[in-house]
């Protein structure tokens, strides 16, 4: 499987002094002047280009690779929550083809089905979206073909040739050269043989009169791609030679060669005829971009027109996992400022990349459009609706405004929703949210009523009415209906009940009076009550009477509506009160503070520390984890409703993490391994025997080996040993070490470098490194001298 470029390279902090230095702008610019374009409008300069994977095959699609490429980690088996390499999750309701995971059903009851880029079906409805959409060009990826994948990559140019030339898009080929040994001559062949042939087609992209041809990858500082400044600009020029115009997906740092790249590719970068720099996972936030925009953007584009290059600076929607989209003012900002600062051209990462959160293509909605035991965050996750196509569409306003056919602004003019309403949702928007109840009998506990089995049930205390059932949706909504459910088999029966709402929980308010509800079988048990419109988060179930048994119960609270703000709000809620740490460990800290008010309701609290969200809560307290151990941090919280309105910042309370416990964090926690030979399995490094070891398959690096810390923790060291006895002779083995906050998507924690395991020091080795939060430790191998395999008997990992 290709290692995926898009977080290898470790995030830069904004505004850090080395990043910094060079290219220093005039304070106070706030719009750039048009730049002289180095190239008329072709199907890149002047255009909205779209990065598209096309990497995604489920087992049955008929593709040479015959497995659920990409979306699972373990690519022979389908996707589920242990086996998982996405993200985010498509919205699934326009595919022809669709293929049965091993997910949960959806909130809305529906399979949990997704597609494979492998169906022609699913190739044509991508670009009839970028149609729809402004997307001119797509940069089809395409990592090195001459191994496994070869066959279904090389399948999959031919099928985005045809949805091309279909809707009248362009696409060109872009080259990955992560990990790609042979480069420097398979690169040439590939395009001789292959992929130059594509060049006949009306749809292939030109430039200049020339095909485009993108390299992305030359000058990284990672070790995924060591190739030296020589054999890049030698293959870069080979393309030139050959008629193309040569866009380089380059690092951030390029013109500087610092951070994320090294040094002397200055005369690489240069050569090429467009500039493409990369910003995925360089800032989350739009202060983050406004100093991109400042520090590095501006003056990029002041060195590509001084050298006539085209600039084609990465745009990008935000990690939705990881809540960087502020539901699409991120996405606008970077595409205002990319337009403001004068650039030939956009380029958009990415259209389908599901794997790490930065999709525009359509993706699920709200909890009714992913699987109930995924976890998959939403397109609603900050409590704005959004449509499944909106990142398109803003996709769209952004290519008019870099065309000129809309004027520059920094005020988004796309509504989350066509008509700046809220779409119809026909899903239960109470569907395993959090629920309580007045009492409880026995295991009949409330939850039953919210898990989407009619055959579980909430019982009440008996003779003891009144009771209520009542659930939190997490965010203000507009109801309109409930239904309520029985399991099916029971026999008839009465309650009499009634619905209530409430914006805050403790004040409530009637939304369909009391009165007598026949559960019947006939009718499945089932009754639905539909009332006016009102504004809720809390839904309660008022029971007064019941003439099949002495208690209130119910198998089903469904709760029907839009997740609709009130509209016209703009009473800001009151600054949350009295913040206080509650306790502190060596990687977190407990908060609590007292509850804001305001006019319509509060629907959740921002945790802050530096001024920026950290977190998010809906209740008044919260575990800030993640933290460096003997550290000081500030936190401060805001309150925000429904309609987006936040409050002042409470009070700062300050906290000092504890110091770092002394004990080694991988023991006896899951392991996994890229390969093991006989048996000795990967659990051997985490069982406190230094006699039993794991060993990779022999003659096959890079090899890797991994521990699952079982959360978000903090960590500076890792101790890798091999059996103390002199029978294991000294040995080198190259290793770099990487972290994951999903166990799908790693960066690099220590470069790769050789460590020699010598029986003298036990055949210990110690690697230390600045304090990093992460959940997976990984340990890449790609040489021992001792034996051609990675071996380790024990793997520790340690927070000091």
């Amino acid at each position: 499987m290709a290692v995926s470029r898009r977080r290898f390279v470790t995030s830069v902090a904004s505004g850090s002094a080395l990043a910094a230095t060079g290219g220093a702008v005039a304070g106070g610019l706030t719009a750039a002047s048009p730049a002289a374009a180095a190239s008329p409008p072709g199907d890149v300069v002047g255009k909205i280009s779209v990065g598209y994977q096309g990497w995604f095959a489920a087992t049955g699609d008929g593709a040479p690779i015959n497995g659920w490429w990409h979306w699972s980690n373990n690519w022979g088996q389908p996707p589920s929550p242990s086996n998982n390499a996405i993200v985010s999750w498509p919205d699934m309701r326009d595919y022809p083809a669709q293929y049965q995971t091993a997910y949960a059903n959806l909130g809305s009851g529906q399979p949990a089905k997704l597609f494979s880029s492998y169906d022609q079906s699913t190739v044509n409805l991508h670009f009839q979206w970028m149609q729809q959409h402004g997307c001119d060009t797509a940069a089809l990826q395409r990592f090195n073909p001459f191994g496994g994948e070869g066959p279904t990559r090389d399948a999959m140019a031919a099928k985005v040739r045809t949805a091309a030339e279909a809707t009248g898009r362009k696409f060109y080929i872009m080259y990955d050269v992560t990990n790609w040994t042979n480069m420097q001559s398979e690169l040439k062949t590939d395009w001789t043989t292959k992929m130059s042939a594509y060049t006949s087609s009306p749809a292939y992209a030109r430039q200049n009169g020339k095909p485009v041809v993108c390299i992305w990858g030359f000058g990284f500082n990672d070790p995924g791609r060591p190739f030296a400044p020589a054999v890049c600009l030698e293959v870069l020029n080979w393309f030139k030679a050959q008629g193309c115009y040569v866009i380089g997906g380059v690092p951030t740092y390029w013109r500087q060669g610092i951070n994320d790249s090294r040094a002397g590719f200055f005369d690489v970068y240069t050569a090429f005829n467009m500039i493409s720099p990369w910003m995925v996972g360089r800032t989350g936030d739009v202060n983050g971009l406004d100093w991109f925009y400042t520090n590095v953007n501006v003056p990029d584009q002041a060195e590509c027109n001084n050298r006539g290059i085209d600039y084609q600076p990465c745009v990008m929607p935000g990690d939705l996992s990881s809540h960087h989209r502020f539901h699409g003012d991120f996405y606008w900002r970077h595409l205002y400022n990319m337009i403001r600062v004068g650039a030939q051209g956009l380029y958009v990462s990415m259209f389908d990349e599901y794997n790490e959160g930065n999709q525009i293509a359509k993706t699920a909605e709200n909890a009714s459009q992913v699987p109930t035991n995924s976890g998959i965050v939403t397109l609603d996750e900050d409590g704005t609706v959004c449509s499944s196509d909106y990142y398109l569409r803003i996709t769209a306003d952004g290519g008019r405004m870099l065309k000129g056919q809309l004027a520059l602004t920094a005020v988004r003019p796309t509504q989350p929703v066509v008509g700046g309403g809220q779409p119809p949702v026909d899903s239960d928007l109470a569907l395993n949210k959090p629920v309580t109840a007045s009492s409880v009998n026995a295991s009949f506990v409330p939850q039953n009523a919210v898990d989407g089995n009619p055959a579980t049930y909430w019982e009440s205390v008996n003779n003891a009415f009144p009771q209520w059932l009542q659930v939190d949706l997490g965010a203000a909504a507009t109801v309109s209906r409930v239904v309520l459910k029985l399991p099916a088999g029971w026999g008839s029966r009465v309650q009499t009940l009634s619905v209530q709402g409430s914006t805050n929980g403790s004040t409530f308010s009637t939304l369909s009076g009391s009165t007598g509800r026949t559960f019947d079988p006939g009718a499945a048990n089932t009754v639905s009550i539909t009332f006016t419109a009102a504004t809720a988060r809390y839904v309660r179930i008022n029971v007064t009477g019941n003439t099949g048994w002495p208690a209130a119960q119910l198998s089903g609270l469904e709760v029907y509506g839009t997740t609709q703000p009130p509209q016209g709000d703009t009473q800001a809620p009151s600054a949350p009160g009295n913040l206080t740490v509650t306790g502190q460990t060596s990687s977190s800290v407990s908060l609590s503070w007292q509850a804001s008010t305001d006019n319509v309701g509060v629907t959740g609290y921002q945790v802050r520390q530096a001024g920026n969200v950290v977190a998010g809560a809906t209740g008044t307290s919260y575990t800030v984890t993640g933290l460096s151990p003997s550290t000081t941090y500030g936190f401060t919280v805001t309150a925000q409703d429904a309609a987006g309105n936040t409050s002042s910042p409470s009070n700062t309370a300050t906290a000092t993490t504890s110091a770092a416990p002394a004990s080694n964090l991988a023991r006896n926690k899951p392991t996994q391994a890229s390969s093991y030979t006989q048996n000795y399995g990967p659990g051997n490094t985490v069982d406190g025997n230094a006699d039993t070891y794991w060993e990779s398959a022999n003659n096959a690096f890079p090899q890797w080996l991994q521990v699952d810390l079982g959360a978000a923790t903090t960590i500076s060291r890792v101790v890798l040993k091999l059996p103390p006895p002199a029978a294991w002779a000294s040995r080198t083995q190259t290793l770099s070490v990487q972290g994951s906050a999903n166990g799908s998507t790693f960066s690099t924690v220590v470069n790769s470098a050789g460590y020699t395991f010598n029986p003298s020091s036990g055949n210990t080795v110690t690697i230390t490194f600045p304090a990093t939060s992460t959940r997976y430790v990984r340990l890449n191998f790609t040489g021992n001298t001792g034996w051609p395999a990675g071996q380790l008997s024990e793997f520790e990992v340690w927070a000091g």
